[in-house]
């Protein structure tokens, strides 16, 4: 266990220690001025972040991804079909209440809706689209031709609420969307549907077991558009005081308790439904129980350290990077938004899991850097497009409307495969540190060219388009690897025609 450990918080250092470099030397130039005290800040939470994440992945290795394995596999089995539909619900729903990200988003727009009711619409929202995905899975359904309709219907809604008024709230529900899908629920639904898809087997196991993170996301979406068009009052929005003066002010250790609490309700939920289950249908060894049992703390400690980190230091100094940045020169905020984007998705702890998941699952055939690479050019691209936006003044569903209906369209020319996994990966992507530390980089660049009256419309929205590049992005691949394939049967066989008629040899 050591020597796993070693090796996971060696991975983390290298994924934590790119976005620590960038922003040591922007506070060494002109462009950003950071304190003494909010360097040492965010020096010792890009340590505690890189223990953090090390600590999670070992936890999800040992505990997560397992639980959620052996619960699809288990209820599958069963074959009961109405308690593997209604433990879906229910899980989706639970985790997600209590799932860390989305109470980060819930504090952030506390000014605005009541956080209890926003959180409790969203987690409605995973719970019946969970449930949908396991139906997905269960019938062989394919996921396109689902995806298709649930964004149709989700962009009608939308022209909905724009008819009602309600347009600057969009951005909002478009990012509770990415926030849900975070490090505690990406292990567990991913390995929940890799339980049922290969138990149900069929030719089509290793594609059923993906697409469950990508209808999750949209769950969300649609249960917040419909919140929106019955919420009344002030669409007015108050920036909260992201300064580290603030946030030390509130005192480290209540944050640290706060976190606690908020990852500690969410690891509960799972492993009260999971002993549950073990006692009525699972039944595994006393050994596994151990094993799952420590990956548990590990997890536990992980993503309080990580959170903390972020809440503490990340989100400060995201808000500051954003508005001294606006203010020295826009163009070279959206050249640094893009190198930024490059590097901090590699820290963030659910795309490590989902990309040893796909490795496993094509057996190589889509690697972890093949993965990375792709995604981590995605979220740039997504973050230097929405720093545009915002600089520009127009509407998120000038990006949403075409970057769907491209993503939507390259699904008929790639392997299903890949459709699946860029999906999935959209949601991933969209993780806790896009929200603590993207998000108030955003509002700080939003409120430098512009006012807190347009932080709502511009500066969210960020979320849901780290959600949406890598898409594009990873289904290109495919479209390469289709073309590259043809490419070289065709090569083949203009060698075979090309022999000499000497080498063919005629049976009489």
């Amino acid at each position: 266990m050591g020597k796993a450990l070693f090796l996971k918080l060696k991975e983390s250092l290298t994924s934590v220690l790119p976005v620590g470099i960038i922003v040591f030397i922007l506070a060494m130039t002109p462009l950003v001025t950071l304190t003494g005290k909010e360097m040492l800040v965010f020096g010792i939470s890009a340590l505690l972040l890189i223990v953090g994440i090390g600590l999670f992945n070992l936890g999800a290795d040992m505990a997560m991804t397992p639980m959620g394995h052996f619960i699809g596999e288990g209820l599958t089995k069963s074959k009961k079909a109405s308690i593997l539909l209604l433990v879906s619900f229910l899980m989706g729903l639970m985790i997600t209440i209590a799932e860390p990200d989305l109470a980060v988003l819930a504090e952030q727009v506390a000014t605005l809706m009541n956080g209890t009711l926003l959180i409790w619409t969203v987690g409605i929202g995973v719970g019946l689209f969970l449930l949908l995905a396991v139906l997905k899975i269960l019938s062989r359904t394919d996921l396109t031709s689902m995806l298709l309709f649930f964004y149709m219907l989700l962009f009608t809604i939308a022209s909905v609420v724009i008819d009602a008024g309600k347009e600057p709230l969009l951005p909002l529900c478009f990012d509770s969307g990415g926030v849900t899908t975070g490090p505690i629920t990406v292990p567990f639904i991913m390995a929940l549907g890799v339980g049922i898809a290969m138990t149900v087997g069929g030719r089509r196991a290793n594609e059923n077991s993906f697409g469950l993170i990508a209808l999750c996301s949209i769950g969300p979406v649609i249960a917040m558009m419909g919140l929106s068009l019955f919420s009344k009052g002030s669409l007015s929005y108050n920036v909260p005081d992201y300064s580290m003066d603030a946030i030390l002010e509130a005192g480290f250790w209540a944050t640290l308790v706060e976190t606690m609490l908020e990852v500690g309700k969410s690891l509960l939920l799972i492993v009260v439904f999971f002993v549950l289950l073990q006692l009525i249908v699972l039944k595994l060894p006393k050994t596994q129980l151990i094993t799952i049992g420590v990956g548990i703390v590990f997890t536990f400690l992980g993503l309080v350290i990580f959170l903390t980190a972020v809440a503490v230091g990340f989100m400060p100094v995201g808000y500051k990077i954003g508005t001294d940045l606006a203010t020295f020169s826009e163009p070279l905020l959206i050249a640094i938004s893009f190198v930024i984007g490059l590097v901090v998705v590699l820290a963030e702890p659910a795309v490590h899991v989902l990309n040893q998941q796909v490795e496993e699952i094509t057996n190589g055939e889509v690697s972890r850097r093949q993965m990375m690479f792709a995604l981590s050019l995605g979220v740039g691209i997504s973050i230097g497009l929405s720093i545009l936006r915002i600089l520009l003044n127009f509407s998120l569903l000038y990006y949403l409307i075409p970057g769907y209906l491209l993503s939507l369209g390259l699904s008929f020319f790639v392997p299903k495969l890949y459709t699946a996994i860029a999906f999935d990966s959209g949601g991933v992507a969209s993780g806790p540190l896009t929200s603590s530390f993207i998000l108030p980089m955003a509002i700080g660049a939003c409120v430098a060219m512009h006012s807190q009256a347009e932080v709502l419309s511009l500066a969210f929205g960020i979320v849901s388009m780290v959600a949406l590049t890598p898409l594009i992005t990873i289904q290109t691949l495919g479209f390469r690897a289709v073309v590259a394939r043809r490419a070289r049967s065709k090569a083949a066989m203009r060698r075979i025609l090309a022999d000499d008629d000497e080498q063919i040899i005629y049976f009489k």
